[in-house]
C-alpha cells in the first residue's frame, strides 16, 4: 500500500474534527503539494494497466474521479497520480459564483455519508479552462458544465451553450449537469420537454464544434437517482432520439429514508455515500435496459470498496467514479477498486 494510503487513516482522525469544507480544502492543497515533491506515488503498488475504449476514447483504466471533488480544476495532475484513469472537474458555470452560505457540507459517519449543498460554488469555466491549458497527465479529463445559479430555466440553454463552447477545447468529454438539487429549479430540466430542447441546442453546437476543430468531444448527460419509472422511460427516449453519446448515474440524492432519525437528516442538500449506492445502482440497471447498447454509462454513487465498482460495473457501467468513498476510505479505494474491476 502507498504512503499516501498508509497515512490516511492516521490522517483521518484529525480531519473529521475540521469542518468538512475546511477539510476538503486542506487535503486538496496537500495533495497538490505532495505530488509536486512526487509522494503521492511512494510505496504505491504498480498495477498492470488494462485500458478501457469507450465514448471514442482510451481511458487508462475505468476508475475515475467524479465531479465536485475538484471543482475548480487545480490538482487534475494529483488525483491521477494515486491512479484514476480518468478525472471529472466542475461543475463549472459561465460565471465565478461562490455558491450557497456555509456551512454546506456535512458528513454522517455512521453511513459513511455526506450531505452537501455546495451550490455549484466554483472560479467560473474560464477560469479553469486555462489551468486544464496547462495540464500534464495522460488521465481523461472530464469537464462537468451547469448554469448560474441566477439563470432562470428559459435561458438555462444559454449558460450550457456557453459552457460547452468554453470546454471543448480542453475536455476529453463534456458532462451536462442537470441533476443537483442544490441549484433551485435545475432538475425541472429532466422533464422531457425541457431536456429534449436543452441536448438537441447542445447536439447541434456540438457538431458545429467538432467541425470548426476537427474533433467530435462526447457529450454525456448526469442524472438524478430520484426518477422514478416512468421519467426514466422519458429520458431514455430522448436520449436515444437525440443519440446522446453517453450517461453518467448518478447524481446525489434528496430522500433521507437511509439516514431517518439521524441528527443531520433535515439538513438541505444531495445525500451521498453508501445510502445511495442500492438506487444508484437500479437507475443503472434500468437505463442500460432502455438505452441503445452503443451508449455507455458511467455508475457514480456509493462505491465504498472494489466489491460495489464491479456491482456497478456488472448492472451495466462501463466505467465508474468514486467521490464520498474517498472521504471515508481514504486512497487506498483507489488501488482496491482497480484490483477489484481489473487495472
Amino acid at each position: 500500500m502507498s504512503l499516501t494510503a498508509n497515512l490516511y487513516p492516521l490522517l483521518k482522525p484529525w480531519l473529521f474534527r475540521m469542518d468538512a469544507e475546511r477539510a476538503h480544502e486542506w487535503t486538496t492543497r496537500m495533495m497538490r503539494f505532495s505530488h509536486s515533491l512526487g509522494l503521492l506515488t511512494v510505496g504505491q503498488e504498480v498495477l498492470p494497466q488494462k485500458p478501457v475504449e469507450c465514448l471514442g476514447l482510451r481511458f487508462p483504466n475505468a476508475l475515475g474521479l467524479a465531479a465536485g471533488m475538484d471543482k475548480s480544476a487545480s490538482a487534475v495532475e494529483a488525483w491521477a497520480a494515486l491512479g484514476f484513469g480518468f478525472v471529472e472537474v466542475g461543475t463549472l458555470t459561465p460565471r465565478p459564483q461562490p455558491g450557497n452560505p456555509k456551512p454546506r457540507l456535512f458528513r454522517l459517519p455512521e453511513h459513511d455519508a455526506l450531505i452537501n449543498r455546495m451550490g455549484f460554488n466554483n472560479p467560473g469555466i474560464h477560469s479553469a479552462v486555462k489551468r486544464l491549458k496547462k495540464r500534464r497527465t495522460q488521465a481523461v479529463v472530464g469537464v462537468n458544465i451547469g448554469k448560474n445559479f441566477d439563470t432562470p430555466n428559459e435561458e438555462a440553454v444559454n449558460d450550457y451553450l456557453l459552457g460547452l463552447r468554453a470546454a471543448y477545447e480542453v475536455a476529453d468529454y463534456i458532462a451536462v449537469n442537470i441533476s443537483s438539487p442544490n441549484t433551485k429549479g435545475l432538475r425541472d430540466l429532466q422533464a422531457e420537454e425541457s431536456i429534449r430542447s436543452l441536448l438537441g441546442a447542445l447536439k447541434v453546437e456540438q457538431a458545429k464544434l467538432a467541425k470548426e476543430q476537427g474533433q467530435m468531444k462526447p457529450v454525456l448527460v448526469k442524472i438524478a437517482p430520484d426518477l422514478d419509472g416512468q421519467q426514466i422511460e422519458a429520458l431514455a427516449r430522448v436520449f436515444n432520439e437525440l443519440a446522446v453519446d453517453g450517461v453518467i448515474a448518478t447524481n446525489t440524492t434528496i430522500s433521507r429514508v437511509a439516514v431517518a432519525g439521524h441528527p443531520l437528516e433535515k439538513e438541505a442538500g444531495g445525500l451521498s455515500g453508501a445510502p445511495v449506492k442500492e438506487r444508484s445502482t437500479d437507475v443503472i440497471q434500468a437505463f442500460r435496459m432502455l438505452l441503445k447498447e452503443s451508449t455507455p454509462i458511467i455508475g457514480v454513487g456509493g462505491i465504498l470498496s472494489g466489491a460495489d465498482a464491479a456491482e456497478k460495473m456488472k448492472a451495466g457501467a462501463q466505467l465508474v467514479q468514486v467521490y464520498s468513498g474517498l472521504v471515508f476510505r481514504g486512497p487506498g479505494l483507489v488501488q482496491d477498486v482497480l484490483r477489484t474491476i481489473g487495472a
